[in-house]
C-alpha cells in the first residue's frame, strides 16, 4: 500500500459533475482529500495498479468511493462487482451517484453490495446539498472498520 491519503475516490466521467462535486465538498468544510477517476478502468488502476483486482490488496484505500454507473471503458456496475468481490476492498463504502433511475440499475447495485444509491439532482443547489450531506455522513459520522 502507498502512504497516499484519499478520503474520497470519485469515479465520474463528467468534468462538470466532478467540478460540482469538488466545489460542494469544499463548501462542506471537511478536511477531505479527494481523487477523481474519469472512467472505470482508471478507477481500478488507481486502486489495484495494472494487475488483476481479484484478491489484490489496494494501492490506495479511500474511506469512501462515489461511483457513477454510466462510465466509459469499464462500467460502474463492473467496478462495483470488482470492489465487492475482493476481500481487501469489500468493506470500503461505495455510494452510487448516478442519473439513472432505472429499476434494473438500482436492483443490480444493491445485489452487488452497494452501500447507498443516490440519483443526481439536476439543480446545482440540490446537487451541492446532497454532496455536503453525503460527505458529512460518510466521513464525519459513519464508523468504519480499519483494514
Amino acid at each position: 500500500m502507498t502512504d497516499e491519503t484519499v478520503d474520497i475516490l470519485l469515479v465520474e466521467d463528467s468534468a462538470d459533475d466532478a467540478a460540482f462535486f469538488a466545489h460542494a465538498l469544499k463548501e462542506a468544510g471537511l478536511p477531505a482529500q479527494a481523487r477523481t477517476a474519469r472512467d472505470g478502468a482508471e478507477a481500478l488502476a488507481l486502486l489495484f495498479g495494472t494487475g488483476s483486482p481479484g484478491g489484490a490488496a489496494p494501492l490506495i484505500r479511500p474511506r469512501l468511493i462515489v461511483l457513477d454507473l454510466k462510465l466509459p471503458k469499464v462500467g460502474g456496475l463492473e467496478v462495483l462487482h470488482q470492489l465487492k468481490a475482493n476481500p481487501h476492498t469489500r468493506t470500503i463504502p461505495v455510494v452510487v451517484l448516478s442519473s439513472s433511475r432505472e429499476k434494473r440499475d438500482l436492483a443490480e447495485s444493491y445485489q452487488l453490495g452497494v452501500n447507498s444509491y443516490l440519483v443526481k439532482p439536476m439543480d446545482f443547489d440540490a446537487f451541492a446539498a446532497l454532496i455536503r450531506a453525503l460527505s458529512r455522513y460518510w466521513l464525519q459520522y459513519n464508523q468504519t472498520q480499519k483494514p
